[in-house]
C-alpha cells in the first residue's frame, strides 16, 4: 500500500450463501482512502455500504480482490490476527449502539483498553468519556442512559485506545436530529482532534457534506468518489 493510503480496497468482492443460492454483495469495489481523510459513504439501502465498511473493519472476510488497511493484508489474516488488527487500528460507531447491558459506562469504554492490557484503562476510560459530556454518567448502566447518552459512551469507546481509523455506521439512525446533530458535532471533534482517518456511513446530504469526500455506493460498487482528487486537480463543478 502506497503511503498516501491508510484504506486500499481494489477488485473487492464479497458473496455470500443463502437459500436461493449465492448472493453477490460486493462486485468489484475500489476505493483508497488517505490517512486524515473524512469520507462519508451514501447511497441506497441494500447498495453494500455497510458491507463495505464490514470488510475494512476485518468484521467480513472478502471472497477475493485487494483489502489493505493501516499496513496490513486483511486477506492473509485469519479471526485472532484480525481481532488483533481492529483492537490497535479501527475503532466502530454503530447505529445501535452495541454496549454490555451489564457493564457500567466506565467498564464499557475501558473494555478495549483492558483487552489491550492497559493497566490505566479505567484512568483513560474516565478522561474519554469527560471528553464526551459524561464524566457524571460514569456508573450508569445502558439501561439507566437516553439513546444520545449510550451514542456517546460508544463513541469514548471507540476511540478510547487510539485508533487510526474511525467506522461511524449510521451512528445517528436511532436518535432524534437534535440528539443526532450533537453525536456528528462530537465525531467530528474526535476526528480533527486526533487526526484520525473517518469514513461515515449516512443517508443525511447535510451530513455527507461535512466530510472532505463523498463515495457513491450502488449495487454493489464504487460509483463515484471513489479516489482522493489530487493536490492541485481541478474538481468538476469547480
Amino acid at each position: 500500500m502506497a503511503d498516501n493510503e491508510i484504506i486500499l480496497l481494489r477488485g473487492v468482492h464479497l458473496t455470500l450463501g443463502s437459500a436461493a443460492g449465492p448472493v453477490n454483495i460486493l462486485r468489484g469495489v475500489d476505493l483508497s482512502i488517505a490517512p486524515g481523510e473524512a469520507v462519508s459513504v451514501v447511497g441506497p439501502s441494500g447498495s453494500g455500504k455497510s458491507t463495505m465498511l464490514a470488510v475494512i473493519a476485518g468484521l467480513e472476510q472478502a471472497t477475493s480482490g485487494i483489502v489493505s488497511v493501516a499496513g496490513h493484508d486483511l486477506t492473509a489474516l485469519d479471526e485472532d490476527e484480525l481481532a488483533l488488527f481492529r483492537r490497535s487500528n479501527v475503532g466502530i460507531v454503530f447505529q445501535s449502539f452495541h454496549l454490555v447491558p451489564t457493564m457500567t459506562a466506565l467498564e464499557n469504554v475501558a473494555i478495549p483498553l483492558e483487552l489491550a492490557g492497559r493497566s490505566d484503562a479505567f484512568e483513560v476510560a474516565a478522561e474519554e468519556l469527560a471528553a464526551v459530556g459524561l464524566d457524571h454518567r460514569t456508573t450508569h448502566y445502558p439501561s439507566q442512559l437516553s439513546g444520545g447518552e449510550q451514542q456517546r459512551v460508544a463513541l469514548a469507546r471507540a476511540v478510547a485506545a487510539g485508533p487510526k481509523i474511525l467506522l461511524a455506521d449510521e451512528p445517528t439512525g436511532n436518535l432524534d436530529g437534535e440528539t443526532g446533530h450533537a453525536i456528528i458535532d462530537l465525531l467530528f471533534k474526535q476526528h480533527d482532534r486526533r487526526g484520525t482517518t473517518l469514513v461515515l456511513i449516512t443517508h443525511d446530504t447535510d451530513l455527507a457534506a461535512r466530510c472532505d469526500r463523498s463515495v457513491m455506493i450502488g449495487d454493489g460498487r464504487v460509483i463515484s468518489g471513489g479516489e482522493p482528487v489530487a493536490a492541485g486537480r481541478l474538481v468538476a463543478g469547480e
